[in-house]
């Protein structure tokens, strides 16, 4: 991948640092995951976009390095990352219940669902069996003879791992006294089957009549969200191919039909979605109260109810404005997006209400109507169309700039750049057509 990726002018590859670490999976590694020898995590250094001739992007690169790679034999999860500001998995199934085996079952199920979108990778079901264990189930005649599994489990340990009598001080150190049974007589399944339990009465009897044995495996981590057991399924995706929001709200119609089949399993979504669904709430919350604020800020020096909304009306296709330029500009749509259009709402008004203002000062005077209008849009012509050149033009240089640290505000440079520029060009035309229609409304009603 190194040598393939070079620099034309150059000559250099784009791949400048490259660091193995084995041990940990992060470069942060969190207490109890550092130190494990069957993690491990290979990450490579690229040039800055702004020292970059050539057009490849690091997700291209990621792309590419993971079809060189292919499926590693023996691994049990393996993941590619090249992402600014990731919020969590774009998917991520949670499923929740008290049994593991419906758990697991369902979890089976939406993975399989998963890998029929294209554009899907790197999908993992977080549940993990952990290591083979024997497993003991009390029999019914045991509870008989006044055995429970809390005294089955503590004879067993007692046999096989030893149980301390007492400890002896020999020079600075002291020495534990374990009791166990013979080597020879726990190192295989029947020995456990034969191994005697002494009842409460005194009497003993062999393991195998009191408890049923088995081989299961354990689990190495048991996660719960209110008091309930749960497990996730995640995905990461090619944003450039298949639409997170598109594979949830498909999920959501399969995933009911499903869990009718395991009713007590329940599912959320985390993740991307979480973070969408609370900023969603908290954008809508913001949104409205924009909108009032600058509705009463109006109505109080206009004297009026409807011209607030005539010059609020140049709202909508300014956020249209916002979405065109990210088709312009071949960006996704992001958060950072959705915060330009909430300061693009309180910017954009100001041409319209420059217009209106104009207008009404000339009525004022005993001007016509219409010819207010006319006289309002040929004066304020200028003013409006420079203040938003002025605008888009500071904003140009960071709309394209192409280091890593702007990436974050970009996005809402363009919400804020093309939508005053697109609104600009409808204010001059919709506030007059808008003024003359309410005009028209007032002297029919009166």
């Amino acid at each position: 991948l190194q040598q393939k990726y070079i620099e034309p002018e150059t000559g250099k590859t784009l791949i400048q640092h490259i660091l193995q670490m084995v041990g940990t999976a992060g470069f942060r590694p969190r207490s109890g995951v550092a130190g494990k020898s069957h993690l491990g995590m290979i990450s490579f250094e690229i040039l800055p976009p702004e020292e970059r001739t050539s057009t490849i992007s690091s997700r291209e690169l990621v792309s590419e390095w993971r079809k060189m790679i292919g499926p590693i034999p023996g691994a049990k999860e393996l993941s590619f990352r090249a992402e600014l500001g990731r919020g969590g998995d774009p998917v991520n199934v949670q499923l929740k219940g008290n049994n593991f085996a419906d758990l697991n079952a369902v979890g089976q199920q939406v993975k399989q669902k998963l890998n029929e979108y294209d554009g899907l990778y790197d999908i993992k079901n977080s549940y993990e069996g952990g290591k083979d264990e024997v497993q003991l189930r009390i029999r019914p005649e045991a509870q008989q003879l006044g055995l429970n599994l809390s005294m089955l489990g503590s004879q067993v340990r007692d046999a096989i791992y030893g149980h301390e009598v007492q400890r002896v001080q020999r020079d600075q150190a002291e020495v534990k006294v374990m009791v166990q049974l013979p080597k020879r007589e726990r190192v295989s399944l029947s020995d456990l089957q034969n191994l005697m339990i002494r009842t409460p009465g005194g009497a003993e009897v062999p393991l195998s009549e009191v408890a049923t044995i088995k081989l299961g495996q354990g689990r190495s981590t048991i996660s719960r969200v209110d008091r309930q057991r749960i497990i996730n399924i995640t995905a990461d995706l090619n944003k450039e191919k298949v639409d997170a929001n598109s594979v949830v709200a498909d999920l959501k119609k399969w995933l009911p039909d499903v869990l009718n089949e395991y009713p007590g399993v329940t599912f959320d979504l985390e993740g991307e979605q979480r973070e969408q669904k609370k900023f969603g709430k908290s954008l809508g919350f913001g949104f409205m109260l924009a909108l009032i604020t600058i509705y009463i800020l109006l109505a109080i020096p206009f004297g009026s109810y409807t011209q607030p909304l005539m010059v609020m009306s140049i709202i909508p296709f300014s956020i249209i404005g916002a979405i065109a330029g990210h088709a312009i500009m071949g960006i996704s749509l992001s958060i950072s997006s959705a915060m330009g259009v909430l300061a693009l709402i309180g910017v954009v008004v100001n041409d319209s209400l420059v217009l209106v203002d104009y207008t009404n000062k000339r009525i004022k005077e005993g001007m016509p109507v219409a010819k207010a209008i006319r006289i309002a849009g040929g004066a304020r012509f200028r003013p409006i169309l420079l203040t938003s050149l002025t605008t888009f033009a500071g904003l140009t240089p960071l709309i394209l700039e192409k280091s890593t640290q702007a990436q974050f505000l970009i996005p809402m440079a363009v919400s804020l750049g093309f939508g005053i520029l697109f609104a600009t060009l409808l204010t001059l035309v919709l506030i007059p057509t808008l003024y003359l229609i309410v005009e028209d409304i007032k002297k029919l009603v009166s």
